[in-house]
């Protein structure tokens, strides 16, 4: 795992896009250019489209990163912005920022606390676009 890594609680998020759109005017991207998108988790059918039938309909979302994503990076970190633009604003606390390898990282202190609650932990594999750095946490099923 890299030195930064990004943590995403997947309970906790709710397909907002302030992520990817943070990231995009951060970075002064291209209308075009997505490093992150909110990948909505529902039947499949096109987008926010809830799973299952009436009486039993649910829905999540997934941000996912880029290959290109540099989570910033040191050039773009300032003591504005100590972390990534899309984790700095989350409006719902979803994602978190910092070293998961040292157990002193607020990072590293949060997925303790969510392995300790019985949480599953998963990352996206490269080949399925994937970006490296990013561990995804949800609901242990």
């Amino acid at each position: 795992m890299a030195a930064n890594d990004i943590l995403v609680d997947l309970e906790c998020c709710t397909g907002c896009w302030t992520c990817a759109f943070s990231c995009k005017v951060g970075h002064g991207l291209a209308d075009d250019d997505w490093r992150v998108v909110a990948r909505t988790l529902g039947s499949g059918e096109g987008i926010d489209k809830p799973a299952g039938t009436w009486g039993d309909l649910h829905m999540e979302w997934m941000p996912v990163w880029a290959t290109k994503c540099m989570r910033c990076g040191p050039n773009k970190c300032t003591e504005s912005y100590p972390e990534p633009f899309c984790v700095h604003n989350c409006p719902t606390g979803a994602l978190s920022f910092g070293d998961l390898e040292d157990p002193e990282s607020d990072n590293a202190k949060k997925a303790a606390e969510l392995k300790a609650s019985g949480r599953r932990f998963f990352q996206i594999p490269e080949f399925e676009g994937g970006r490296q750095g990013v561990q995804y946490v949800n609901r242990k099923k």
